[in-house]
């Protein structure tokens, strides 16, 4: 008979599994970063800078005040532990998880990518063989330096040739990412940018590499629908539903029911249940908690959508906008924004949800404050907008 879990069981183990609910280091380092982006799997990159980059906001919500420096080395620097690829989207992931995407990077080279860079691709093969040689022959590159077109003008359709070139060898695994100079790529060899010991592992099968993507998904989400441990790694339809039947089979993942989500969910071997979960968090729109809306929908009853890409008139909450996590809810979300020249961590609007507590504008508040301080401003202001906004401000006061 298959297991039913209530849903705020369900809760708990998700975020558990996400690193929720566990006292923060008193001084969070590299360290503590590097495990949790394994536990994380992933972590998604965003060139949005309204607040700050959300690669940086996964790492403060869970361990609080950490070095953003760590993020850079662990990233970019010379004994860094990440490596970026299309993972989720634009992503970090574990070095180690490098060879379960060789079977993507084999597959863009047929031509598996965004449809206008694999008609490029297809158009203009011996142009993007040329580019991969002087890249053999110079080294590290950036986008600059390939320019054919204006550069700065919006939308990928307007890169230049080489832009185009340089995207579609990062896809294909061809070229990584060696380093960054700001926000900008610059582009090497593998074998010239990621560990020896790294390229050495052997290459598994797409059977063998999808299960273990299907396995880590399962691990960081702890309990799971078939679309949930699709998304995570925005995997193929067919394959992840022969993954999971494979799993379920051997027993790794077990078919459970959860109430009030109306399909079948898996749970992982060995997820946590906790009995609660307290603490408070700010989490990035691209979080890999709330990332997927069906599954945050699921998980707290609260619809969460991304307004960047609306019409400023049309958006409900704001632009840059933040939930706010309070023990096992999300209680309040804040359009947020760092003004650097002032010194100040705009508070734009502050909305409470549901199931808000009379405790909710002190926490939040308190959040504010130590993010403020991570970002190196010297303080918040809460402007008028929104139903917490007063209360909030009141807080401060």
């Amino acid at each position: 008979m298959t297991e039913t879990l209530s849903a705020k069981t369900a809760r708990r183990i998700a975020l558990a599994a996400q690193g929720f609910g566990r006292a923060r280091p008193a001084t969070p380092g590299r360290r503590h970063f590097r495990d949790t982006a394994r536990r994380l799997g992933v972590i998604q990159i965003d060139s949005v800078n309204v607040l700050t980059r959300t690669h940086y906001v996964p790492g403060f919500s869970r361990l609080g005040h950490y070095p953003r420096e760590a993020l850079e080395a662990e990233a970019w620097g010379p004994r860094r532990s990440l490596f970026e690829y299309w993972g989720h989207e634009a992503s970090l992931l574990p070095l180690e998880s490098q060879p379960l995407f060789r079977w993507r990077m084999e597959r863009a080279r047929g031509g598996a990518m965004w449809t206008g860079l694999s008609r490029f691709g297809r158009e203009r093969g011996d142009y993007i063989d040329e580019v991969l040689k002087e890249i053999e022959r110079r080294g590290p590159v950036t986008g600059g330096d390939f320019a054919t077109g204006p550069r700065g003008a919006p939308g990928w359709w307007e890169w230049s040739d080489g832009k185009r070139a340089l995207e579609w060898l990062f896809w294909a695994g061809l070229i990584t990412t060696k380093t960054r100079n700001g926000f900008e790529r610059v582009y090497d060899l593998p074998e010239r940018a990621l560990p020896a010991r790294i390229l050495d592992l052997p290459t598994p099968t797409e059977v063998d590499a999808q299960r273990d993507l299907v396995r880590l998904a399962a691990r960081a989400m702890g309990v799971a629908t078939e679309t949930d441990l699709r998304d995570y790694f925005r995997m193929p339809v067919a394959e992840t539903k022969a993954r999971i039947a494979e799993l379920v089979e051997a027993g790794e993942l077990t078919p459970v029911m959860v109430r009030d989500w109306g399909k079948t969910a898996f749970l992982a071997p060995g997820a946590r249940v906790p009995r609660r979960v307290t603490g408070q968090a700010l989490l990035s729109p691209f979080d890999n908690l709330i990332w997927h809306r069906d599954r945050t929908e699921r998980l707290f009853d609260v619809r969460v959508r991304l307004e960047i890409y609306v019409p400023a008139h049309k958006r409900a909450h704001g632009y840059y906008v933040l939930p706010f996590l309070e023990d096992e809810a999300l209680t309040a979300r804040v359009d947020l924004k760092s003004d650097r020249k002032a010194g100040a961590l705009l508070v734009q609007a502050a909305w409470r949800e549901p199931d808000a507590t009379p405790d909710t504008p002190t926490r939040l508040a308190a959040e504010l404050r130590r993010m403020a301080g991570w970002l190196g401003l010297d303080r918040v202001e809460v402007a008028g907008r929104g139903d917490l906004a007063e209360a909030l401000g009141a807080a401060f006061s």
